[in-house]
């Protein structure tokens, strides 16, 4: 047959006229990505149109703009700006004198400046305002490097008199500032030196106000007098206190006689003074004691656990709760450290009296203390006044050459001024008119110009705004990293180039009887290109691994894709080509019986197919419809259009089909309907070992290509390839081939 010793002439040229040299990996998670820009590049170019549109829309809008525009007009005006300020150096003189370009300049643009000369245009142009004058712009010519003292001022208008009229008013409102300004720095220079002399003014007054008060605090005017009181002070207070410590050992000796005699600390007499002076403690007390008489005789008439002894019993705790309770409410937290029991609280007459001493003597103790510390306190001021006489002394002396100095500084202060005076006449700087306002022109070639390149701006702009809406927009395929993202979970088999035509063949992979056959010129010329059966070779070897990994036996194929026209039969015809050429026993069927293609493209006969054998129940030999000769591979057609092809790709005779083909063959290559619209290929995957996918870029959509893999993975899917690929990832390095050895 023609096609299959096409496949064995393709593979003998093959291995003795090229050798490839191509560096490839085409796994899915380290291909590398296209930068953004050419995704953004690649986005303009597919939708250049829109972006050319855009173009066009933004310079059909220029130019109208141009022609409806009324024309503007522009006045110039020029000023010399140069100092005239001669003066000698002075410290005293305002430092602004000298002029500052960008400040006057920003000062010139300020809306009070604007405001005045919309007065003095008011009454030529009614209801003008400041406002309107702001398109008004000036500059100082020249560059940085070669700076210049002219302002140039320009006004642009509909009218060319208004521009000029504008010019002149805003002449004379700076020539008036600049003569304003110019009394104004120096009435500064003078409001300064005015200020310096009132605070040296004050300054003398505050030092004057110091040595009145000075002399007044610190009594300077009899400093004699002054050390006598301090020296007759301290002896009386030295006589004091000996008096004083004499008396308080007087009461120290008192108090420890007391505290003898009573047998307790000052603390515990004062506490037992409180007890004793407590009437209604001291009646607790003596209830107290008669409830103890009682309970003592009682318990000598009876046993303990008698009633009245119980009794008598629980009101003695009472009371002593009640006893307990009332010292606290007395005493507070303080206690008694006495050996004797509770009627030890009650004192006598003469030890009550004894108590009541010890608190007396301990009262005037701390008087006396407190008086030694308060002739200690005196003494130490005196003491200290007497150390800091003679610094005192030295700081009065030393405020005198203050006044002296500021009483100096008055009077050169004074002098200055009149010297700053006499400066009010040639300070400041001068505003020259150099070119005076001229009558206002156009330039219609610059408008029209400046329209067109903004017009170009926005268009493409908005050209390329509506791009890539439109390309956002758009769900197709558009390469291979897209694809790859549809496809995280699969593998991607491999990618065949699109085809280009006009691409150079080799005649010599053709067969001498089949260049005069009518085959399908497109068919031939693919599987004859280079580039095309390489990827073909590296796909079928990964389909090969995947079916290993995936512990597949792989003896039947189905290949299918979304839609029609994404080359799946072209691909069938690829990998059989590659398994042949492994020396593999191939079967190529066409499953496609809705729309076969698989006859028109081998020019095949379609009289008899896979529709004859599945609808003769087994009645017609397969070896009678499948189309084979000596090659390694054989074809089966699809056969008459059937009109029920469910019913016949869901019969049982279906599956022994594939069964029997699979233990005749090596490998069997179904080329399936597309996936879309038709139940036919999940009954021929049900069938078959495994099956793979054709997806053909900038042909597919992602949402189609997601509902039909979304089918396929239910199936033994083995992955998907990505065909009519614009660019691959590639290099193919063909060697030159010496023409004696090709004729050999």
């Amino acid at each position: 047959m023609p096609f299959l010793d096409l496949v064995l002439e393709l593979e003998i040229n093959k291995e003795n006229t090229m050798q490839i040299s191509a560096s490839r990996n085409i796994k899915p998670d380290i291909i590398e990505q296209d930068p953004g820009y050419g995704k953004i590049f690649a986005v303009l170019s597919r939708r250049r149109l829109w972006v050319l549109g855009g173009l066009g829309v933004g310079l059909i809008l220029a130019l109208v703009i141009n022609i409806n525009s009324k024309p503007k007009y522009t006045s110039i005006m020029r000023l010399l700006v140069e100092s005239t300020y001669r003066s000698s150096s002075s410290s005293f003189i305002d430092s602004n004198v000298q002029i500052d370009y960008a400040t006057q300049l920003n000062l010139l643009q300020s809306t009070s400046m604007f405001q005045k000369a919309a007065d003095l245009l008011s009454t030529q142009y009614p209801g003008i305002s400041g406002g309107e004058l702001q398109s008004l712009s000036i500059g100082m010519l020249g560059d940085a490097q070669k700076p210049t003292k002219i302002v140039e001022l320009q006004y642009t208008d509909f009218d060319p008199v208004k521009t000029r009229e504008v010019l002149r008013a805003f002449k004379t409102v700076y020539t008036d500032y600049n003569r304003e300004q110019q009394e104004k720095r120096l009435n500064n220079g003078l409001a300064g030196i005015d200020e310096r002399i009132a605070s040296v003014r004050t300054s003398i007054t505050e030092v004057t106000n110091a040595i009145e008060e000075f002399r007044r605090k610190n009594n300077i005017f009899d400093a004699t007098q002054r050390v006598t009181e301090i020296t007759s002070s301290l002896a009386g207070i030295d006589q004091q206190k000996v008096s004083t410590r004499l008396e308080y050992e007087q009461a120290t000796t008192r108090l420890a006689s007391l505290q003898q005699k009573l047998n307790l600390s000052s603390q515990e007499a004062v506490l037992l003074t409180r007890l004793n002076q407590s009437q209604r403690y001291q009646a607790l007390v003596a209830e107290m004691q008669s409830i103890e008489v009682a309970l003592n005789r009682e318990k000598a008439r009876f046993q303990a656990s008698n009633p009245i002894v119980e009794s008598l019993e629980l009101r003695f705790r009472q009371q002593q709760r009640s006893l307990e309770e009332e010292r606290r409410s007395i005493l507070g937290d303080s206690s008694l450290s006495i050996s004797s029991k509770w009627n030890g609280d009650q004192l006598s007459g003469v030890d009550a009296n004894l108590a009541s001493q010890i608190v007396e003597t301990q009262t005037q103790m701390t008087l006396l203390q407190s008086r030694l510390n308060s002739l200690a306190a005196q003494e130490a001021r005196l003491k200290t006044e007497m150390e800091r006489l003679p610094k005192l002394l030295g700081e009065y002396e030393a405020l005198q050459p203050k006044l002296k100095v500021q009483q100096d500084t008055l009077q050169t202060l004074l002098k200055n001024r009149q010297d700053l005076s006499l400066e009010i006449a040639r300070g400041g700087f001068d505003w020259q008119v150099v070119e005076e306002p001229t009558l206002g022109f156009t330039d219609s070639g610059n408008s029209l110009r400046r329209n067109l390149i903004l017009g170009v701006i926005a268009g493409l702009f908005l050209g390329g705004a509506a791009a890539f809406l439109r390309d956002m927009q758009d769900d197709t395929v558009r390469n291979y990293n897209d694809l790859e993202q549809q496809i995280s979970s699969l593998s991607l088999l491999g990618m065949t180039p699109q085809y280009l035509f006009g691409e150079e063949t080799n005649s010599n992979f053709l067969p001498q009887f089949l260049k005069g056959q009518s085959v399908s010129p497109m068919a031939i010329e693919i599987v004859q290109w280079l580039p095309f059966r390489e990827s073909l070779d590296l796909i079928y070897k990964n389909i090969q691994l995947n079916s290993y990994s995936q512990e597949i036996t792989l003896r039947s194929l189905v290949v299918t894709s979304a839609l029609p026209g994404e080359g799946k039969s072209t691909i069938s015809i690829g990998i059989a080509t590659s398994a042949a050429r492994l020396h593999k026993r191939v079967l190529l069927v066409d499953a496609d019986m809705r729309s076969p293609t698989l006859h028109k493209k081998l020019n095949l006969p379609n009289e008899r197919g896979l529709s004859t054998l599945l609808a003769s129940n087994g009645s017609i030999n397969s070896k009678d419809v499948i189309q084979s000769s000596n090659s390694t591979i054989d074809i089966l057609t699809a056969g008459p259009i059937p009109s029920d092809s469910v019913t016949l790709l869901s019969s049982e005779w279906m599956q022994k089909l594939i069964a029997s083909f699979e233990d005749t063959y090596d490998l069997v290559i179904i080329d399936s309907p597309p996936v879309l619209g038709t139940v036919d290929t999940i009954q021929i995957a049900s069938c078959a070992s495994a099956v793979i996918a054709v997806a053909r870029i900038d042909r597919i959509t992602r949402s189609e290509f997601s509902q039909a893999i979304s089918v396929l993975q239910k199936l033994n899917l083995l992955g998907v390839i990505a065909n009519a690929v614009k660019q691959l990832p590639h290099s193919y390095k063909p060697a030159i081939v010496n023409e004696e050895e090709e004729e050999e």
